[in-house]
Order: structure tokens, then C-alpha cells, then sequence
């Protein structure tokens, strides 16, 4: 199993969800994009899929209407989720296994991103309302 790759900045998790599926590290990532979009509003799914079809990897996104949805529990999707109380800027995530990594679990008990850590769980802590899909 793959480690998962914990966020180092507020708006991170594009970052490290690219990194999860790149193999890369997220330090490796920040390095080519800068840290101003991890720091000041994150990366849009549109640039999300730019970024990784520059690093070879090709994927496609759609707003995820209830026939889409279904294709969302497929290993190397990246899900959206929308913006909430408890996510107020949305968050990503990445299927892996059965399970969603999510670089910042803990956000609910500490939105600190000092001390922000990564883990697995089985399911989507909010409603996904984009898939950045791995295109075949």
C-alpha cells in the first residue's frame, strides 16, 4: 500500500493528491508550480488536469452529474469536494484501493496546517461535485 502525502500549505491538497498519483513528493510538485497557489487559493481542476498531463499523466474532469458519479470509485480519480462548514474552500481527494487518500484527515480537529496529517478513509467526507478522471 502507498503511503499517503500530507498537505503543507491551507490550499495544498491539489498538490498532494497529484503527488499521491505521480509517486512524486509534494515538495518534488511545489518545486515546479511555486508556492503561490498552495498558499493563497489552491488549483483549479481545469489547471489540476494541465499540471498533470505536463507531468505525462492524462486525465479529464466533469462536474459530476448523478450518471457520473458512479465512476468515481475507480482507483486514480481525483474527486472535488464542495466548499462547506466544515471544508469553506472544498478539498481533494484521491481514490486508492477502495479507500480515499485525503491529505489533510485531520482538518476537523485541528485547522492548523502545522499540524495537518494524511491517512485513508472509506468514505467521502462531504458531497463531490467534480471528478478529475484518468482518461484510458
Amino acid at each position: 500500500m502507498k503511503s499517503s502525502i500530507t498537505q503543507e500549505h491551507d490550499f495544498g491538497c491539489a498538490i498532494a493528491c497529484m503527488a499521491f498519483i505521480t509517486n512524486k513528493s509534494y515538495q518534488d510538485l511545489l518545486m515546479v508550480l511555486g508556492n503561490n497557489k498552495a498558499a493563497t487559493r489552491g488549483i483549479y481542476c481545469k489547471e489540476l488536469v494541465e499540471i498533470l498531463g505536463k507531468l505525462g499523466y492524462f486525465y479529464s474532469y466533469n462536474y459530476l452529474k448523478p450518471k457520473l458519479k458512479v465512476k468515481i470509485y475507480q482507483d486514480s480519480v481525483i474527486v472535488f469536494i464542495q466548499r462547506s462548514k466544515k471544508y469553506p474552500t472544498g478539498h481533494y481527494l484521491v481514490r486508492y484501493k477502495n479507500l480515499w487518500m485525503d491529505p489533510w484527515i485531520n482538518l476537523q480537529t485541528s485547522s492548523d496546517i502545522k499540524k495537518a496529517k494524511s491517512g485513508f478513509r472509506k468514505r467521502l467526507p462531504g458531497r463531490p461535485i467534480y471528478g478529475v478522471f484518468p482518461e484510458v
